[in-house]
């Protein structure tokens, strides 16, 4: 039998929906009902495998329902840096977060875009 937390092995095909920043705040795992869904520049991907570390109380619940890939970039849990303009860090920290990105998409179900990041990361 699979642990109910167990990470799928393989991940379904990529969605493109669409997401706001308010939408994707209906996902912070306040609701069990509800999947775990976080951002990482502007790629949504579900995290409910493991609601345990992103849900409330968990180590990184400060990502769940947002793009918080300042916060990502800067290796930095407080909930003021998990933001997503992600513009103003410096090219070692992008880097960070770029890992954290590839990261993501070979570990979580990629299920949609958020469709209103900051004027400052839209194109990056």
């Amino acid at each position: 039998m699979a642990e109910a937390f167990a990470v799928p092995d393989t991940l379904a095909p990529p969605k493109d929906d669409p997401f706001t920043l308010t939408d994707l705040a209906q996902y912070d795992g306040t609701d069990a009902a509800k999947p775990i869904l976080l951002s990482i520049k502007g790629t949504v991907f579900d995290v409910s495998t493991k609601r345990d570390t992103y849900g409330p109380g968990g180590g990184y619940s400060v990502f769940a329902g947002k793009d918080g890939s300042r916060g990502l970039g800067k290796s930095s849990l407080k909930p003021e840096d998990a933001v997503p303009d992600w513009s103003v860090l410096p090219p070692d920290e992008k880097k960070v977060l770029d890992d954290w990105h590839a990261y993501f998409k070979k570990r979580y179900n990629v299920v949609g875009r958020v469709v209103d990041l900051p004027d400052t990361v839209r194109n990056l």
